[in-house]
């Protein structure tokens, strides 16, 4: 696999500066500053308000005078969207601004100053199998063991990737949540974020984790929106229709970054899930389709890992493998009641490619893959 020379967003965000403000949301170090520079190439321009000479002159509105200015994790300024708005209504046709942070922007809004209407919103994923020109079964493999960031994928070592992951957690919650939320037990969010994904592929149940952890209800609930707030996590909602007799309450979660979860098939069940929401959002966030990702589980305990939806139309189904395995019952039945949904049974390490005369279409997982973004 080739390092890719542009990110999967660039040009999208090129042509959306043109227009209007361009905010770019994703994980810390998935790749959005180095992206922001590979466009906005005056060195003038970018102001971290992370650096402090950055955020006095931002504090200030001391800006320099360039066409487009470059904001990295503005997000920090309890009045960042004000900035903006003054900046965007100041009528200077040739200012362009390009902000980009590892949390929630459409969250951190910190006050009644409105941006409706002036800025396009995108979100950054880690890399994917078809970003990087995945061709074979042992470039799924590289993916699996380092992650799609950036520094441990290019950097192409086990161990130093495992390093990372382990650094890159401790600095998540000490770093990010505590610089934007108000959190009184670090040390038990921290227990929860190295406990969560040995759950992963499991609808998560709110009462055990409490227990374990010895906070409430209302806490745990708070800090599971915390770790996706700031892109720690992602949750995947159950998708009902009355002829499936679903359950709606209970979410997935999965992880941005894969490596964590100990058990290989969670792991790549993981990575396609990663892989699935990346391919969603990217449609939501350049065409405007409304596009999501669900599971199926019904009460008598049939599932299918992924129900990919627009609007509330079910557009494809997917279900996850570690090997070659007779097609899950789950998706035979959620098949026969949408026969015209396209589903797939993808496995990471299996051999068999046919279709079913039910129309399931059983591969490995680099068949589907391939075709995402």
């Amino acid at each position: 696999m080739s390092r890719p020379v542009h990110r999967y967003l660039r040009a999208q965000i090129v042509a959306d500066l043109a227009r209007k403000m361009v905010f770019v949301g994703g994980p810390r170090q998935v790749g959005k500053t180095r992206l922001g520079q590979s466009i906005v190439t005056d060195p003038r321009a970018y102001l971290s308000f992370d650096v402090p000479e950055d955020r006095t002159a931002i504090l200030r509105n001391d800006l320099p005078a360039v066409d487009t200015l470059f904001f990295d994790e503005l997000h920090h300024h309890r009045g960042w969207r004000g900035l903006l708005k003054g900046i965007f209504d100041s009528g200077r046709p040739t200012r362009h601004v390009l902000v980009t942070g590892s949390a929630r922007l459409d969250f951190y809004r910190y006050g009644g100053d409105s941006l409706q209407g002036r800025y396009f919103h995108l979100r950054l994923h880690p890399l994917s199998f078809a970003e990087v020109g995945g061709a074979s079964a042992g470039d799924l493999r590289t993916l699996l063991e380092l992650s799609g960031f950036p520094e441990p994928f290019f950097g192409a070592d086990a161990s130093s990737a495992r390093r990372w992951s382990a650094a890159y957690r401790v600095r998540m919650v000490r770093e990010d949540v505590a610089s934007l939320e108000t959190i009184t037990d670090l040390n038990k969010l921290e227990l929860l974020s190295l406990t969560l994904p040995e759950r992963v592929g499991s609808p998560l149940s709110i009462n055990s984790m409490r227990e374990d952890l010895g906070v409430s209800h209302p806490t745990l609930t708070r800090w599971l929106d915390v770790l996706e707030r700031l892109y720690a996590i992602f949750r995947v909602p159950p998708f009902g229709a009355p002829r499936l007799r679903a359950l709606l309450k209970a979410r997935k979660h999965y992880h941005y970054d894969w490596t964590i979860v100990p058990e290989p098939a969670a792991r790549f069940e993981n990575l396609v899930a990663s892989h699935l929401l990346k391919w969603a959002e990217y449609q939501h966030d350049t065409q405007g389709r409304d596009v999501g990702l669900r599971y199926f589980r019904d009460v008598d305990g049939r599932e299918v890992d992924f129900i990919l939806t627009d609007g509330r139309r079910p557009v494809g189904a997917v279900e996850c493998k570690w090997d070659d395995a007779p097609i899950s019952p789950g998706l035979l039945y959620f098949s026969a009641r949408f026969p015209d949904v396209p589903a797939w049974q993808v496995s990471a390490v299996g051999k068999r490619d046919y279709i079913s005369r039910e129309g399931i279409r059983v591969a490995p997982a680099i068949k589907l893959l391939r075709d995402l973004v």
